[in-house]
Parts: structure tokens; sequence; C-alpha cells
């Protein structure tokens, strides 16, 4: 049984690392540019349902279609 990650399908730049820091930039900048509370939390926010949408949910719907085919297959 081959176990495959998604990771290995995507660019340099689709990968976690990639994902995590683009996200503490935004949210970084977002405080250091306006110093806003709410903008900043408004900007967690999204960039949470961003980490959740890309760095947990799809890997497991990949992940259940990988095994949906290898256990076709046999």
């Amino acid at each position: 049984m081959s176990s495959s990650s998604i990771w290995k399908h995507k660019p340099w730049w689709c990968q976690p690392w990639s994902i995590l820091l683009t996200g503490i930039g935004i949210i970084t900048g977002s405080w250091l540019l306006f110093q806003l509370i709410w903008l900043t939390a408004l900007f967690f926010t999204l960039i949470c349902l961003w980490w959740f949408l890309f760095l947990i949910f799809i890997p497991y719907l990949f992940t259940k279609q990988e095994t949906i085919k290898i256990v076709k297959t046999e």
C-alpha cells in the first residue's frame, strides 16, 4: 500500500511552511500598519479559516480519496 501526500503534488509556494508564513506575515502586517485590534482580529479569523481549509481539510479529503482509490484497486 503506497502512501501519497498532497504536498508532493504542490509547488513550493503552496507548501505548509509558506502558507503559515504568509498568514503570520499578513496578521503581523495588519497590526504594524493599522494598529487596529478589530482589523487584526478580522484578518486573524480569515487566516485561521484559510489555514483550516488548506492545511487540514483539503489534505484530509485528499488522503480519504487516495484511500478509496487503493481499496478499489485491491
